[in-house]
């Protein structure tokens, strides 16, 4: 897998240090005060669930943070469906360091893989259709690179990163700007003064938007807003392929096979990311 735009070893590298000060402050106090300086011990990452595995490549990266001596041997990859009883890796060296890096590891890992295994289970409700499953926004602030991360390995695609690599004219924007033509003719205005191109995408909420947007035109993608089955029919069959469609708005496990069949692109489901319950991961001695 090719690593998006957003995924540097410069924004990994500030993540972790940013996490790891929030968490260490001025010392990692109780293993400076318990553990002798010079202790080595060694350590395994045990999995206490059934899911897909996500993080490990991002648990290289926190444990050389913490400490370059640390060897961390990897077990299973991220992506690998896993069961209770796993072991993920293990780690060796000076005891002080695996304790400071234990609960950064285990919260990035078990949150990125509840997030992987939801992904995965969805993407197989699409089977059979041309549909793939996108993330959005809604993520958890100053985490949304290990979210969307964890997304890529469960199978889905990366919507927009943020609100500066995509334009997205959403239901507020349009009432703004008065209706979906001003909103897209601002768009371009406001892109040819910047210098820039960005892909824009348009949210409507009914059939009559659509067409407002078609007869618009400007547009790289037409976002399909809490539409009923059979609107989103009507709505693929009224668009005709002349612009990739996405649905999007209160999309569950139950309904998503039946929304992949209308014959939309895309569907983006925001609780990939903000609804999932993290998969029980521990770090032991051994």
């Amino acid at each position: 897998m090719q690593n998006p735009p957003y995924l540097t070893t410069e924004a990994i590298s500030e993540f972790i240090r940013t996490a790891l000060a929030e968490d260490i402050g001025d010392g990692d106090h109780s293993s400076l005060a318990a553990i002798p300086a010079d202790a080595h011990n060694r350590a395994h990452l045990l999995v206490k669930g059934e899911g897909v595995l996500a993080g490990v490549a991002l648990a290289h990266h926190i444990f050389r943070a913490v400490d370059p001596s640390l060897q961390v041997k990897e077990l299973l990859s991220d992506g690998t469906q896993v069961k209770y009883g796993d072991i993920a890796l293990t780690v060796a060296g000076p005891a002080r360091s695996i304790l400071t890096a234990e609960r950064l590891v285990l919260n990035c890992m078990q949150r990125m893989s509840a997030i992987a295994t939801y992904t995965a289970s969805l993407n197989r409700l699409l089977a059979g259709t041309k549909a793939r499953l996108l993330d959005t926004r809604k993520t958890t602030p100053n985490f949304r690179l290990c979210e969307k991360w964890a997304v890529l390995i469960g199978g889905g695609v990366n919507h927009r990163y943020g609100l500066f690599d995509m334009i997205i004219l959403k239901d507020n924007h349009v009432d703004y700007a008065g209706g979906i033509r001003q909103a897209i003719e601002g768009t371009h205005t406001y892109l040819k003064e910047l210098g820039r191109q960005l892909p824009i995408e348009v949210e409507t909420r009914n059939l009559a938007e659509v067409q407002q947007v078609l007869d618009a035109g400007g547009v790289d993608r037409i976002m399909l807003d809490n539409m009923s089955p059979a609107q989103l029919r009507e709505a693929v069959a009224l668009i005709g392929g002349r612009f990739p469609t996405e649905a999007s708005g209160g999309i569950t496990e139950q309904t998503i096979a039946e929304v992949a069949a209308t014959g939309v692109d895309f569907i983006s489901v925001g609780a990939l990311t903000h609804s999932v319950k993290s998969l029980d991961l521990s770090l032991k001695a051994y």
